[in-house]
Order: structure tokens, then sequence, then C-alpha cells
């Protein structure tokens, strides 16, 4: 069995991301006194007393309304009250009983899962307030005084929740998993794919441009391995963002390619390669990390003459240049042609991205290429090469010994990096070349 997972729900606005965040002890749920700013499932791990358990925030439930994103977050919510082991219902104690809070308390009821009733906004220190009582008339127990904001009463709520999990049959899986950054510009499809690939809708989906607000993983296992696949918000280009919330958005994107193995930059194919789509998969590329060309809503070009797709692979070639390594798939979403492709690739440069290689073979690597081509020199010196070795993995970092440095130009250390790529495959990687004088430090 995996971790137990403990949903936290609630109306809009009492709180819940902030106690999300203080339960895992870190910002990850993005905070603002707005209604309504969280609305995919957010999963996080936390820790108490040396038991490690899984926590979903949910965006706020409006169990009476016509509007259509909130009717996607209420199913959102009703998704992670079914698949979770405790729910925490979360409420105001400044506001009281409110009428959304019965109707949320009536389902969960409905649901038979096991409910903690947490009255949040308790901030004074001393006896409960008068106005906890109230909420007895919810019918879920006894409620547990709680501020989200400095940690009161957290440890209280989470002791109540494991007394409602069987531990004996929580058993950690260790197996590794490779934890996969779908990222890319607004409404390219982001999650669209995350929803196909976990075949529900993880993640809401509409043609309003940045409805993706905070990052969402989903665990997907199937022949080829397991992966973490997180839905990230779409990045626009700086002079476009203006309200806080987005800018929040784009630092959770950013921090999600850097927790990555790797990173699948989605294209829309009808609008083709932009500058900032080259902005975004450089990020990734400076970073180290693996990346994979997807271009999305193949199904709505038109292949009139047969060669479509080799003539956007070409145009995409130029664009993305400075990223020669990075490999291409022209894929849909929305109907699922070369998605299963993905798995596999997605495996081959998380490998070659983690790849280590003994440094006999990369001196023999090296032999090869400097009696093929031999190294430049200036005003009678010439570069020698001792020896090479790989310093690092992900992205693989190899260290080059020579004689002087300056004499080490830039092409040579071009032409030996594409021997390395030539010679053991290193698809969808990045390399790093660093070069030192034998007996000194980094030049």
């Amino acid at each position: 069995m995996a971790k137990p997972l403990i949903a936290v729900v609630g109306r809009p606005n009492v709180g819940k991301s902030t106690l999300f965040n203080k339960l895992i002890g870190r910002r990850l749920s993005i905070v603002e006194d707005t209604p309504g700013v969280t609305r995919d499932r957010i999963y996080a791990e936390g820790e108490w007393l040396g038991k490690t358990f899984r926590l979903v925030d949910t965006g706020g439930i409006e169990p009476k309304t016509d509007d259509l994103l909130l009717k996607k977050m209420r199913s959102q919510a009703e998704l992670a009250i079914q698949t979770a082991d405790v729910i925490v219902l979360v409420t105001d104690l400044t506001a009281g009983v409110t009428a959304n809070d019965s109707d949320v308390a009536a389902m969960l009821r409905k649901s038979g899962k096991p409910v903690v009733l947490c009255v949040n906004k308790c901030d004074r220190i001393g006896a409960p307030p008068p106005e906890l009582y109230e909420f007895y008339n919810l019918g879920l127990g006894d409620p547990i005084a709680v501020s989200s904001v400095h940690g009161h009463g957290t440890g209280e709520l989470l002791d109540a929740c494991f007394a409602q999990i069987d531990w004996a049959a929580a058993e950690e899986d260790e197996e590794e998993v490779i934890k996969v950054a779908v990222i890319g510009k607004p409404n390219v499809g982001k999650s669209s794919l995350v929803n196909y690939i976990a075949g529900e809708e993880r993640v809401i989906v509409s043609n309003i441009a940045g409805t993706t607000r905070d990052c969402t993983d989903t665990p997907v296992e199937n022949r080829y391995g397991r992966f973490l696949f997180i839905d990230t918000a779409g990045i626009r280009r700086k002079s476009k963002v203006e309200e806080s919330i987005e800018r929040y958005s784009v630092l959770r994107s950013y921090m999600a390619v850097d927790r990555c193995d790797v990173a699948v930059v989605l294209i829309d194919a009808a609008e083709g390669f932009t500058e900032q789509d080259s902005k975004i998969a450089g990020y990734a590329h400076e970073q180290g990390k693996g990346c994979i060309i997807a271009v999305n809503k193949w199904d709505a070009v038109e292949n009139k003459t047969g060669s479509t797709m080799d003539e956007m692979k070409k145009r995409l070639e130029e664009g993305f240049s400075f990223m020669s390594y990075v490999p291409f798939l022209f894929i849909s979403a929305k109907t699922g042609q070369r998605v299963d492709k993905l798995y596999g690739l997605i495996t081959q440069v998380a490998e070659k991205n983690a790849m280590r290689i003994s440094t006999g073979r990369l001196n023999d690597l090296l032999a090869y290429a400097t009696a093929r081509v031999q190294p430049p020199s200036d005003k009678g010196k010439r570069l020698k090469i001792y020896y090479m070795t790989q310093a690092s993995t992900r992205p693989p970092t190899f260290v080059c010994f020579c004689n002087k440095a300056e004499l080490f130009h830039f092409s040579y250390l071009r032409y030996l990096e594409n021997q390395i790529r030539e010679q053991f495959q290193m698809t969808g990687t990045p390399i790093r070349m660093v070069v030192r004088e034998r007996g000194d430090g980094k030049k």
C-alpha cells in the first residue's frame, strides 16, 4: 500500500492552502486572500512523529453553483475525497457555521470516509473560544481548534488523523520514480496531456489561458516504469505578467523544472516555434535537465503534402539550434496520437541524463578523437590533453585535464562534446565540459 493520503477540503477562503503549507513544512500551495486561488489537487509529502504521509490540497467547494470553473473545482475536490484515507474539513471560526459548511459536511458524511473537523483561525492562545462549540452542529464529532498561520493545534489535528489510519497496512514503496515536468506557454495543452496520461480529469482543462495555477503531481505506473508527471502553469513573457497570483504560478513552474528529471516542453503545432518557447526550453537546458520537445495539437495540422512533419521539424531544429541534442515528438493530447511513445522517450532521456561513463572508456575516446583531429596550437605551443574523467551526472559533466587552458579553444571543446554524444548516444541531455590545467584549479 502507498503512503496514507489525507485530503484537506472545505468551502473557499477558509485557509486550506495555508494549513496545507504549514502541515508539510514548506510553501508549496499558492496562498492569497482571494477565493478560488487553488483550483487543482496539489499533492505533497509530510512527516509527523516519524511517520510519512501524503497530503492533498483542494479548491474550495461550492455545493450550489452554475459557474463552469467552480463546478470543475468541486469535481477535483470530490476526486480527492474518493481517494483519501482521512478527510480534514476546514472551517472558519470568524465566519461561524455557514450554509455551505453544512452542505459540505453532509457530502462528507455520505462518503463514508473518516472525517476530522478543523476550525481554523483560532489565533488566540489559551482556552478554546466559546464560538468553537457552534461547530458541533455539523455532526462530525469534536472540532479541533487550529491556527494555520501560527501552527497552533496542528499537532492535535495530525494526531486525530493518524488515529483513523491503519498504519500496519501502510508501507513505503521505494522503487525509483522518474519526475517529468510538463512545461510551456499558456494554452498549449499541458493539462490535457496530463489528463490523457492519467486516464482521468486530473487537472482542470479550459480554453481560458491561466486556468492552471499550482503545479500538480500525477503518479503514473505502466510497463515502461513509474513516473510522476508535474503539470505546471503556462509561462508568459515577463512583460505580460501582471497579477501577483500569476507571478507565483510562474515561479512554481520554474521550481517544478528544478525538481524534475526530464522536462517535456510542449509547443502548439498550429503556432509553431516562438521566442518564448526557446526561453522556456532554455531554462531547462541551463538547469541541466533532460529535455523533450513535444509538438501538441498535431491532429489539427493538415498534412496535405505528406512532408508537413519534416518541414516543421526543420523549422524547430533551427529555432532550438542551441539544443541540438533534443528529440522531437509530434503528438495530440486530445486524440492520444503518439502519446504512448512519450514514455519510452522519457525513460531513455532520463537514463542518458544520469549516465556514468568509466574513465577508461572516456580516454579511449579521447585518444581516438585527438588522433582524428589534432588539438589546436598557438605561437608554437600545442594543447596537450592528458586525460578526461566524468565528475558528475544530471547533467553528465566531464573534466579535461590539459597543459594550458588558454589553448583549449571552445570549438575543440565542442568537437569533444560531439564525439562523446555520438559515441555514447547521449540523446536529450545537455553535457557540461570543464577544462582544468593539471595541478591547478578550474579555469
